[in-house]
Formats: structure tokens, sequence, C-alpha cells
């Protein structure tokens, strides 16, 4: 395995900003969600995206429930996030001084926050708590700290019912503990590490049976003590799981809470379920910074290491574990630094933008669109591609938005029935000239595949890592790709159909005002 630092290469549109204490879980196979965290006293609330087929990160445009004008959870950290489905679940964390016991879910289909705070009996408020998930619908809670007292107690959420459960476990238990990890395990809920009672920084393993109705078993806890090169004591590291092993990394050791003279690391350990032991992961490349409090998610067959905090500094890189024949494995390693961040967009001016050039494609005879021109008795032409594809090599410009241009060629008696690029023109002339109310449902389908294909095209040129890219993720002050990360038009509801036209007709400006 080899770390290897993210380069703007791997994904198009603005990362998450420096943080530690932040959630970051994969829902599906499709996203990674980055939520909230802390850098420099400041707590934050912001959600950033990670759409792992199309390689853009992007903050979506939430509806539902808020505090205060703002939808969706308040500032925190050191919270707990657990997905099931589609849906990511909050809990609790710290905000300022205050603990927090508010929940929260995101539903990823229709990016909507609810909050479930009135729904059953919570937890109490804490921080620095661990879940996750039962793969049955259920989510489970286990410790953190209440502001007064490190907790040890296990609660059970059924996500369809909404009912909280605490759960009774006799015999033998671990000691309170906070800044520990939870994984589920063939049905076991194991515990790792974390700060106990005294400020003890903890180095223990447990594992927890009796979490399913149907296995019939007895809750107990069990202290597993594994031969092999056992991690050392920690609390603050991440643990993520990758096939038959789980990968530990970082966390921080003996010291005051969250001082300079704690003793910070960036190692990895592998639980290796098959032996049932502790190894050290070799690597063939230095490892980042040491840090705490930061997110590893596993996408694909990469582990990907967002942020954290060393004591001093809180960092804002993105790193890469890798197999040593992954294609990006031979990348340079850089100088270690005391503070890394995502590089600044660069100060390109947009003149010196190249635009994306024209594909011309042979059309084969049993595309879409072929058998459009078919049925309207034209023949089989080459097609240029003005950037249509999402992906490279995927499918180009549809036929639906090829129709519609026909329809409007017809009607105003233009030549150029077989000039694709006349009607593409043609089509993208009518949206930039009407207004909301001008737009036929029927015409959704085709702007939306049109508006995703020129936010595509945007990332696939490096405009979004110039400065027409903001930080808030706009183009000259301009909302750009609010409606990207949704997968058809039928998502947008009725009052969205006027920003997203607006945020097109902006895109379409900006292309043509950069053509040669």
């Amino acid at each position: 395995m080899k770390w290897v630092q993210s380069a703007p290469g791997d994904f198009y549109g603005p990362p998450p900003s420096r943080r530690s204490g932040h959630s970051a879980v994969k829902v599906g196979r499709s996203f990674v969600l980055v939520f909230g965290g802390l850098v420099e006293k400041k707590f934050l609330n912001d959600l950033t995206v990670y759409d792992i087929d199309n390689k853009v990160w992007f903050q979506p445009k939430c509806t539902g429930s808020g505090i205060g004008g703002h939808v969706g959870p308040s500032e925190r950290a050191f919270h707990v996030a657990v997905s099931i489905d589609c849906h990511m679940f909050i809990f609790g964390g710290r905000s300022g001084r205050k603990r927090l016991g508010d929940f929260w879910m995101l539903d990823t289909d229709i990016w909507q926050w609810s909050e479930l705070t009135g729904y059953g009996y919570l937890p109490s408020a804490r921080d620095f708590a661990a879940g996750a998930s039962l793969g049955n619908g259920k989510l489970v809670l286990y410790g953190g700290w209440d502001g007064s007292k490190w907790l040890s107690d296990v609660y059970v959420l059924d996500t369809v019912s909404l009912e909280w459960s605490q759960l009774a476990v006799t015999g033998a238990s671990p000691p309170s503990r906070c800044g520990h990890t939870v994984t589920m395990v063939e049905k076991r809920l194991l515990v790792f590490g974390g700060r106990g009672g005294g400020g003890q920084i903890m180095g223990d393993l447990w594992a927890l049976k009796g979490l399913f109705d149907e296995e019939k078993e007895t809750l107990a806890w069990t202290q597993l003590k594994l031969p092999g090169q056992v991690p050392t004591p920690r609390c603050g590291h991440t643990v993520t799981a990758g096939g038959t092993q789980l990968l530990i990394f970082g966390g921080h050791g003996t010291g005051g809470w969250l001082t300079r003279y704690d003793i910070y690391y960036n190692d990895c350990i592998i639980l290796d379920r098959a032996s049932a032991q502790w190894k050290r992961l070799t690597l063939s490349s230095q490892s980042p910074p040491p840090r705490a409090y930061h997110s590893m998610t596993r996408v694909g067959a990469r582990f990907l290491l967002i942020g954290g905090y060393d004591g001093k500094s809180t960092y804002g890189d993105l790193w890469w574990l890798v197999s040593e024949d992954d294609k990006i494995a031979k990348r340079a390693f850089p100088s270690h630094q005391n503070h890394i961040d995502v590089a600044p967009p660069s100060n390109k001016k947009l003149t010196e933008l190249s635009t994306h050039q024209t594909k011309v494609v042979e059309q084969a005879e049993l595309t879409p669109l072929a058998e459009l021109r078919r049925r309207l008795g034209l023949s089989t032409v080459a097609i240029s591609s003005m950037t249509s594809d999402v992906e490279e090599g995927e499918e180009q410009i549809d036929s639906e938005l090829i129709a519609l241009g026909l329809e409007l060629v017809s009607k105003e008696k233009k030549g150029g029935h077989e000039d694709l690029s006349l009607l593409v023109k043609t089509v993208r002339e009518h949206w930039s000239q009407c207004d909301v109310n001008s737009i036929c449902l029927r015409e959704l389908g085709p702007l939306f595949r049109d508006y995703q294909r020129f936010v595509a095209a945007l990332h696939k040129i490096d405009w979004l890592e110039s400065t027409v890219l903001q930080s808030n993720g706009s183009i000259l002050g301009m909302p750009l790709h609010h409606f990207y990360h949704l997968q058809n038009a039928s998502q947008l509801r009725m009052d969205e159909i006027s920003n997203l036209l607006a945020e097109y007709k902006q895109l379409l400006q900006l292309s043509l005002g950069l053509e040669p």
C-alpha cells in the first residue's frame, strides 16, 4: 500500500475546506457526505458531497427543517454520523461549550433535512460518541462525554419506527469512554480505544453480541486480546473496513486534552479478521503528517483521508491510500508541511481558458440518435458532440435535444435539418431567450441534461479550478451547479425550475464568451 496526496486531476469542484471533528460517511455507492467540523474555534455546519461516479465535489441545495433561517443541523463537531440506505443520520456533537442532543436525518434522494429530535426517548446530549449501522434498518450508538462524565450506555434506533431503546447489558463491560470507534463485524459491535475516566487513553478492544433478535443471543460484552502488533492506546483515530480487514489510522495518545503535548500518530494498523491478529501495514511511501479527529472513507479500492488536527494546526489536505498497482501510485510524494491545505485556485484570466475541442463521432446505425433520424427520414451523418458527455466515452447529445431542435427549426422554417450542431445551437438560443413560463414540461429533460453537460464541461477543462470559481462554488458571484447532483429532471421541484434556467443561461453566456 502507498499514500498519495490528492492532485487536481483526481476530482473536480471545490473539496471540503480544512477542518477536524467532522464526519464523512459513504451513502450507497454514489456519494461521500462530509458534514460539520471545527477550524480555529469556529464550528461548521456545511455539507460537501463527493460524487464518486463523476468525481465531482459539490454542495447540494438542501430543503427541509432548520434553525434561524438555515436549513439542516446547527454548527457542530465531534458528532455521530451514520448512513442507512439513502439516508444520513446525525446525532449530538458539540458547538462551543455546549453538548448537543438533537437528531437529524438527510434524505439524499431529494436532499431534504428532517429534524427527528421529538421522536421517542433520545440518548442524553453528548459529544465524542460513536455509532454504526447494524445493517437491518437500525443503528447503534455507544459512549461519549456529556460534559461531566464519560458514558458507556448503548442505544439502538429503529429507523423505520424512529424508536430509541437503551440496551441493558449485564456482566463485564468496557470502561466508560469517548473519542473511541465502533465498527460492525459479523453481527458483533467492536469498540476500540478512546479516552476514559481521569483522562486515561485506552487501547482495549471489546465486542458486543446479542444485537440481533433472530440470533437469540444474550447481550454481553467480551474483551478481545488478540496477538500481533497491537496498536498503541489512542483516541480520535479512525477505523475503516476493507474486505476482511479493519484499518486503524492516526489518533492521539498521552498528554492533555487536545494540547500540543499530546502524541499524534500517522501509523496504519490492520486488524486481520481471517487470522484474528493485529498487523502493521507495510507502506512503500511516507505517511501523511500525524493527526487525529480526521475522517477516512473507503472509495472503491482506495481509502480517502480528509482533514484532522495535530495539536497545533487543522489540516485541509486530502490523501489517498492505494495499492501498489493503482494508476496514481507512482505520483511523487510532497514534502511535509506544518500546515497543509488545499491549494487555492490558480489566478487565470477567463480569456486564457481553453475550450473543449469539438468531438466528431461517426454515428452508429443502432444508436438512439440513428433511430430518431431514421424515423424522421434523415440520412446518417457525422455528429458534433459539443462536450455532451458527463463521463468521457459515454453517449453523445441525447435524442430529445435533437428532436426539440428539429421541431424549432421546422417552426422557424430554417434549413439545416441535418446539421446537428445547428440543431443544438437553435435549442440553446431558444432557452437563452425564453422565461420560465414559456418552458414546456417536455423540455425539462433535455434542458436539465444540457445543464449537466455544461457543468461537466467546465470541470473537464479546468474552469472550476480557476479564479472564476470562488470558494462558495459560484462563477462571477452566480451559483452554478446547485442541481448537478440530481439524477434526472423529475427530482426538480416546480419552484426550482426558474433557478435552473437562470443558472443555465449564465453557463451558456459564459461558454459563448469564451469561444475563440
